[in-house]
């Protein structure tokens, strides 16, 4: 665990500017840090790329590695599923880089099963309002669609109460910056401490 990267994980309801906080951690503290794709059988948005913002799969291939346990994580959010790809995790942790799964409520908490030292993030906007304003704003999703994200998250924002850590997001370099600090003190516990102790007292 002394040189292992940290799993971090940074989850939120729809609309909690969870990708774009993450850009900006990438952006000014991104020395050390490796954003895994998750890979969904959603549809590419506009200016979505394969293997950049996500992996696209059919029903039959995401299931298939499911059976193949390639998944660390897997979830049904708004009736499309996400998960987290196994060996890019596993690989980028044991050389030492802090790995960030953006990923959703259900998923994060699947993650802190398996990975106990997970440090667990959730970020919400200042008020639901300005959360429903995000989400119309963005004019990619219908109405009913809309809807369902925002029913999902009064229920999804119940959940915080299980994370180490919340982030209120109303600036995101300030967000961006929080998190940053989080990450130096996770590296300072104990457990994650290099430091040799019988010969720190006997130099």
């Amino acid at each position: 665990m002394k040189n292992r990267g940290l799993l971090i994980v940074i989850a939120g309801p729809s609309g909690a500017g969870k990708g774009t906080i993450c850009r900006e951690l990438l952006r000014n503290y991104g020395e050390n840090l490796e954003l895994s794709i998750s890979v969904t059988t959603r549809k590419p948005r506009d200016g979505e790329l394969e293997g950049v913002h996500y992996f696209f799969r059919d029903m039959e291939e995401f299931f298939r590695m499911v059976e193949d346990r390639e998944l660390i994580e897997y979830a049904n959010v708004h009736d499309n599923y996400y998960g987290t790809p196994k060996k890019y995790v596993m690989d980028k942790l044991e050389e030492g880089k802090n790995v960030i799964l953006e990923i959703d409520v259900q998923g994060a908490t699947k993650v802190k099963e398996i990975f106990n030292e997970a440090v667990l993030i959730f970020i919400i906007p200042p008020t639901f309002a300005d959360l429903k304003k995000r989400i119309e704003g963005r004019g990619t999703e219908t109405q009913k669609d809309i809807c369902k994200r925002l029913k999902n998250a009064y229920a999804e924002i119940s959940h915080a109460v299980n994370y180490d850590y919340v982030i209120v997001n109303d600036d995101i370099k300030d967000a961006a910056a929080k998190i940053n600090c989080i990450l130096i003190a996770e590296k300072c516990r104990l457990p994650r401490c290099n430091i040799d102790f019988e010969k720190f007292r006997e130099g």
